[in-house]
């Protein structure tokens, strides 16, 4: 059935200016970031081509890269678990309060602060209690003073530290897309599946959570690729480190092009990452219109 009523030449005359802009944009960048990374070049001086010798580099004789490459994995499965947290307060918020909205925005101010600002406010948090760190302070004065840490400079927890504040930073933006996606959830279904004696729970099995799978896809694609995309909060709070101990794909990359003066090899490494965000977010799509279609 013809929808349109206008000429496929007069859609494309108006589609093709936007999409050579995004291909401009998007690919034209990724490309010369691969054309980059088969170079030896500091930025500055000549380059020399070296095929494929700055990823055989980065894969196999680079000994901070696959560390790095882990903790932003970890990073971005520490972000993706606590989108199920998010979602079952937005169904706690939107049943038992109602006006939530309030208290929604007040999860979601973190968000709106400037990366800088929180960083700063975290290393605060964290300082040694000689230097009347908050956190440490809390711990000696409940009489737990074995758990207090320099929790930014020892390379076993220093990461953690960091997954923390990310997951405080961005617990109400996700919280706000969960809550936005159960308000839009019709009423009508929940009061006809509580004259079928579906209440509560049971409504939420069979009515929330299928509805919600394409608002909780988004929650999920952002959370990984941002994660995977992590750089300002690392720089503020560790600048990668101590000793590489917080160094994550892009700081890595930021430390190897612009540190290291290695611009052909920091392309690899974002080559790589490019790589990485597009097969985990069709790995992703993959599985959620699966159970979007198991559900239908």
């Amino acid at each position: 059935m013809k929808v349109l009523k206008v000429p496929a030449r007069t859609i494309a005359v108006f589609i093709l200016p936007c999409l050579l802009l995004y291909v401009c944009l998007v690919f034209v960048p990724i490309l010369v970031s691969l054309y980059t990374g088969l170079l030896k070049w500091d930025g500055l001086t000549t380059s020399q081509f070296v095929g494929f010798g700055n990823f055989k580099n980065m894969f196999w004789h680079d000994p901070v890269f696959w560390p790095s490459v882990r903790r932003t994995l970890l990073y971005a499965v520490a972000s993706m678990l606590e989108i199920p947290l998010c979602l079952g307060m937005a169904i706690l918020l939107n049943r038992y309060l109602r006006r939530a909205n309030t208290l929604v925005s007040i999860y979601f101010t973190p968000v709106i602060l400037s990366v800088v600002i929180i960083g700063q406010l975290w290393k605060t948090i964290y300082n040694p209690t000689s230097m009347g760190g908050m956190l440490n302070g809390v711990l000696v004065s409940l009489g737990l003073e074995s758990w207090t840490h320099n929790w930014l400079t020892e390379p076993n927890i220093a990461m953690f530290s960091l997954y923390l504040v990310s997951l405080w930073q961005y617990f109400g933006y996700h919280l706000l897309i969960q809550y936005t996606g159960v308000q839009n959830i019709p009423d009508e279904l929940y009061e006809a599946a509580r004259i079928d004696g579906a209440d509560g729970f049971k409504a939420d099995r069979y009515i929330t959570l299928p509805l919600i799978i394409p608002i909780f896809k988004i929650s999920i694609i952002l959370a990984f690729i941002g994660s995977l995309q992590a750089f300002d909060l690392v720089m503020v709070m560790t600048g990668g480190g101590p000793a590489h101990a917080t160094d994550v794909i892009s700081t890595h990359m930021y430390n190897s092009s612009f540190l290291s003066f290695k611009y052909g090899y920091g392309s690899a490494i974002a080559t790589f990452l490019v790589v990485v965000c597009l097969i985990f977010t069709g790995i992703i799509n993959t599985i959620f219109n699966r159970l979007e279609r198991k559900f239908e």
